[in-house]
């Protein structure tokens, strides 16, 4: 067996024997990246929806910024957001710096402009088709984008899934305002970069069969609730009472 494949095996090993380490770091990978894909899903997908269905001086220019921010590196935000935690920063008194929720505050601020841009591409549609409607029964400005929302759910399933698959991948921002702490801001992809330079490739390889398994978990997920969602829901939506 090639070297390779011996660490595969112990790969294999460690997730089949419920190792400590493994599971503390795939717990805290998951609770920092649900919770940030969460708050950025609160806070960008309404404004994603406002955006579908309100005109107003300088929205071409808020589009383009929201699109260009798509490619936000994330060395720079995590440079950022250190700045603002760190002891001489505005929010330095508040102790952020190298916990969990720095790195929550680092993917939230990379996954927002993924919602909002994405919300606006899944609701922009349903307001080209439904919009005179919804302005006819005399819906709110807030009403209109509650309804655009439940209009679009199952899209934003997959809009919530690509943010939270962009969030669990991050390295470079987390690595910063985390500091890749053991038992405290480790991650799954700060320790694949830590213990690959160690040379300790079983319990890399562990989180790297374990990551690429969430991720093709959530993606079936989304698959399978977009299959579900019966096609005339749209309409039932729109055409309820306000």
């Amino acid at each position: 067996m090639t070297d390779i494949g011996r660490a595969f095996a112990a790969a294999l090993g460690l997730i089949l024997s419920g190792n400590a380490e493994l599971l503390k770091i795939v717990l805290l990978s998951l609770k920092v990246s649900l919770i940030a894909t969460a708050l950025a899903f609160v806070l960008a997908a309404p404004a994603g929806a406002a955006l579908a269905a309100w005109r107003f001086p300088g929205r071409t220019a808020v589009l383009v910024t929201l699109n260009a921010l798509l490619g936000l590196p994330p060395v720079v935000v995590g440079l950022v957001v250190y700045l603002i935690l760190s002891r001489s920063g505005p929010m330095g008194g508040l102790g952020l710096l190298f916990t969990p929720a720095a790195m929550v505050i680092a993917q939230v601020v990379l996954t927002v402009p993924i919602v909002a841009a994405l919300t606006h591409r899944a609701t922009e549609d349903l307001w080209v088709d439904y919009g005179d409607a919804l302005q006819l029964d005399g819906a709110s400005r807030r009403r209109v984008v509650w309804t655009l929302l439940a209009m679009a759910r199952a899209g934003l399933v997959t809009v919530f899934l690509a943010a939270f698959g962009r969030a669990i991948a991050e390295v470079g921002a987390i690595i910063m305002v985390g500091g890749n702490i053991r038992d405290h801001t480790r991650t799954m992809t700060t320790a694949i970069v830590l213990l690959t330079s160690q040379g300790d490739l079983p319990l890399a390889l562990g989180l790297g069969l374990i990551l690429i398994t969430l991720t093709l978990a959530f993606s079936a997920l989304a698959f399978a609730i977009g299959r579900r969602m019966p096609r005339d829901s749209r309409r039932r939506i729109w055409l309820r009472p306000w």
